[in-house]
């Protein structure tokens, strides 16, 4: 069986890497010059390690992982949510890392040969002919068409594949936030203890968050409601410095050590739900399906998620058309379900007026944590066989 997939990043590339395991042939295309990543983090929570193993990773990320202890702050360093080293907690949360996309992405390099990938191609469109997929391309060689049993779409938020065969669903949303991220060396004010502590501040109308990685280093992410498309004219570390100087320690000073062009800008945006992630022999996958808010730091695990149930459903089911259905009946519940979530998570934690903030706060400080910690078994608790193989 052939299967082509649109989309060289961290999805797509998994999605290669587990079909080929089923013994399928796969080429990949990407529209960039290289297989690369932004410089930026990406948390990979339980679920994401598992849907990594299944698809043929297997300890292929070294490093520290990321302890339970941390939790949510308010802007002036008072903790709203504590978590410890509890067994409950740990139940959900043991073996989840903080890592760099880039590294993540060369892992996945290494399941996907050279000759099943192609840099530098962008799709033109994809059409379904009877049972079979045709992708138009232009490629380095002047374009053509690319025939197989199975497309994946894989191309992102602005995707091509969707826009071809999904042509009334709805465009990308604005979320009314824009993200900043850096990754740096752990600085000296980290240097203690506390540097293995995470941490996400609220504040009004914007978030902070600090997660330690593997090699002595930081990832930092900040959100503000602002305009889309902005940009500031003195720089964007200037910005995020204007825009939390005034916050609790240690954020001021683990901004002041780090460097403008470790500083990434991103406009937020999330895809409003779609009937379907299936037409024919093409499947969406990841943000091209379902691209999400960043609050639960989901969006690159269920990508991973629909990689490992796409891999093993055609694997499992009897036919082509009954894994594709039986994908979709999976992947969409539960992608738009943590969609929402995620969603209201990011109002949660944005809001401006001091009473909301407030009333907010001691709310979540009354919650039993036992209630707090629960909430973790639905995005962290998955497994890949689940809804596919009897046991």
């Amino acid at each position: 069986m052939e299967a082509v997939v649109v989309g060289g990043g961290i999805g797509g590339l998994a999605a290669a890497a587990g079909l080929r395991r089923r013994g399928w042939s796969v080429l990949v295309l990407e529209q960039a010059p290289g297989f690369t990543e932004v410089g930026a983090g990406i948390s990979l929570w339980p679920n994401a390690f598992r849907a990594l193993e299944s698809i043929g990773v297997t300890d292929r990320l070294g490093g520290e992982r990321l302890g339970v202890a941390g939790g949510l702050r308010d802007w002036r360093g008072r903790w709203i949510v504590r978590m410890d080293e509890s067994a409950a907690a740990t139940e959900h949360t043991s073996g989840a890392l903080v890592t760099h996309r880039h590294e993540l992405l060369s892992v996945l390099l290494d399941l996907v040969p050279a000759e099943c990938r192609r840099a530098g191609v962008r799709v033109r469109g994809v059409r379904r002919e009877g049972a079979r997929a045709v992708v138009e391309h232009d490629g380095d060689k002047g374009g053509g068409e690319l025939t197989a049993d199975l497309v994946v779409g894989a191309d992102g938020v602005r995707s091509a594949v969707r826009g071809a065969l999904w042509p009334d669903a709805a465009p990308p949303v604005y979320s009314r936030r824009t993200a900043w991220r850096l990754i740096m060396p752990t600085p000296a004010v980290l240097a203690d203890a506390g540097a293995r502590l995470w941490a996400e501040t609220w504040g009004p109308g914007a978030v902070f968050g600090m997660f330690p990685m593997p090699d002595d280093r930081v990832y930092c992410y900040a959100t503000g409601t602002v305009a889309a498309g902005g940009h500031s004219p003195d720089g964007e570390l200037a910005e995020v410095r204007r825009r939390f100087s005034d916050w609790c320690d240690p954020i001021p000073a683990v901004l002041a050590a780090a460097r403008e062009e470790q500083v990434l800008r991103n406009d937020v945006y999330y895809l409003p739900h779609l009937p379907t992630y299936v037409n024919g022999p093409v499947a969406l996958l990841g943000d091209a399906a379902h691209a999400m808010t960043p609050n639960l730091g989901q969006g690159g695990c269920q990508a991973l998620e629909d990689a490992a149930t796409l891999a093993l459903a055609v694997e499992t089911q009897p036919d082509l058309a009954t894994a594709l259905r039986r994908y979709d009946e999976l992947r969409r519940p539960r992608t738009q379900a943590l969609s929402r979530k995620s969603l209201m998570s990011g109002n949660l934690s944005h809001l401006s007026p001091a009473p909301a903030r407030v009333a907010r706060n001691l709310v979540l400080r009354a919650m039993p944590k036992s209630v707090f910690i629960a909430s973790l078994a639905q995005p962290f608790g998955w497994r890949p066989e689940a809804g596919l193989v009897t046991t």
